[in-house]
């Protein structure tokens, strides 16, 4: 688990260093045309994004075997497999963000060069194309988002085989800890998927520019700012931190 934490910290940490500090220096000199080096931010914001998708995949399934398969753990998951699971979830973010970013910038663009956002994504830069010729790049965004729904669907089966097992279990104690370890993991999960999924399949009724940045900052920024901390909430020390932190506010408002 703590491995492929490991994998996911450095994946959230590549993810918002993609997008936050070219966007800090265009707020700051007040520069809308963002296209000079696209090309490389949006190969990277898809390699990290993807790859933290099927990461987390794998976490489901070393969440279920080691909770409905215990005994084998050892030999369904040792850390040869570990690390061939974790190069699996790099190596197809990679190829799945240079599909993407090679296909999208063979179309011709036509629009000028400032894109409506403060980083650089797929539908944002296809408004700018003069071709019909970004069905292609449409057909392949069908085919990445059917290869996510069947790992979202793998996610779900794991966590309901999950459950099944830890509501089969009669201590609280065994439940507490099962869940303890399952629910931020689910958390992280469900906060990736739900942003991502109004992000780009909100109607177009409601779409405006200013949603359009609000959502952006919300799944760019967002998941990899908060799941640190949704972790780290199992960590004892930092709970009594913030219990005291949280208390010693407490006291300073009564006062």
């Amino acid at each position: 688990m703590y491995f492929f934490l490991l994998n996911l910290s450095l994946l959230d940490l590549g993810s918002i260093s993609t997008t936050l500090p070219k966007a800090m220096a265009n707020s700051l000199w007040d520069n809308m045309d963002i296209y000079k080096g696209c090309a490389a931010q949006l190969l990277f914001i898809l390699f990290f994004i993807s790859a933290e998708f099927y990461l987390l995949t794998i976490m489901s399934y070393d969440g279920y075997v080691a909770i409905c398969k215990p005994l084998h753990y050892r030999t369904l998951l040792g850390s040869r497999a570990c690390v061939h699971m974790a190069a699996a979830a790099w190596g197809t973010g990679f190829l799945s963000a240079l599909l993407h970013t090679a296909n999208t910038f063979s179309l011709p663009l036509c629009q000028g060069n400032a894109l409506d956002q403060f980083f650089c994504e797929i539908p944002q830069i296809l408004k700018l194309s003069c071709s019909h010729s970004y069905l292609r790049e449409l057909g392949l965004l069908v085919v990445s988002a059917s290869l996510l729904f069947v790992c979202f669907v793998f996610i779900v089966v794991s966590y309901v085989e999950i459950f099944r097992a830890v509501l089969s279990i009669p201590s609280e104690q065994g439940w507490h800890k099962t869940f303890s370890t399952c629910l931020p993991h689910l958390a992280v999960v469900s906060l990736f998927i739900s942003i991502a999924i109004f992000a780009y399949l909100k109607p177009s009724s409601i779409s405006s520019p200013s949603l359009d940045l609000v959502v952006a900052v919300l799944h760019s920024v967002v998941p990899p700012a908060v799941n640190p901390l949704i972790y780290s909430m199992r960590n004892k020390e930092l709970k009594n931190a913030l219990k005291k932190l949280m208390s010693g506010n407490f006291s300073k408002g009564l006062k």
